[in-house]
């Protein structure tokens, strides 16, 4: 199993409305880099779902349920999208300030390239996450 980290603008689409809807395609991706980390996603890899814009925090975890397939938002065959499911809430959010002055998420993608809208995340950075968060890792 891989780990990932999926971004949402809470105003264009929050972990609320997520639970809400019970899945959705994450679609919308046109950036090269994280078109590539969609298509290497597999069925019960994990996400962390992060609010964007405004929170910059993880507030849950999402599980992918299907692999890439065609975006359906557009004719371009290269896009992809996934499907997702809402895995876990957060018993607390954890924000960017946090993870930045965490050690252990020092080298963490969202930190050193924190345009992309999906990208990997390694075991070890995925349970520091959770450990912020106070959950069990």
């Amino acid at each position: 199993m891989k780990h990932w980290l999926i971004k949402s603008e809470p105003f264009k689409y929050s972990w609320t409305q997520f639970e809400k809807d019970g899945f959705t395609f994450w679609d919308g991706v046109r950036n090269y880099q994280a078109r590539n980390n969609l298509r290497d996603m597999e069925v019960g890899d994990l996400c962390l779902f992060y609010h964007s814009n405004e929170g910059k925090e993880v507030v849950g975890i999402a599980k992918v349920i299907r692999g890439h397939y065609q975006d359906p938002t557009t004719d371009v065959e290269q896009w992809v999208c996934v499907d997702v499911e809402p895995f876990q809430a957060l018993k607390r959010p954890v924000s960017l300030a946090e993870m930045k002055s965490d050690s252990r998420l020092a080298q963490m993608a969202l930190i050193k390239q924190s345009r992309l809208s999906v990208c990997p995340v390694s075991r070890a950075e995925f349970d520091a996450i959770l450990q912020l968060a106070n959950e069990v890792a």
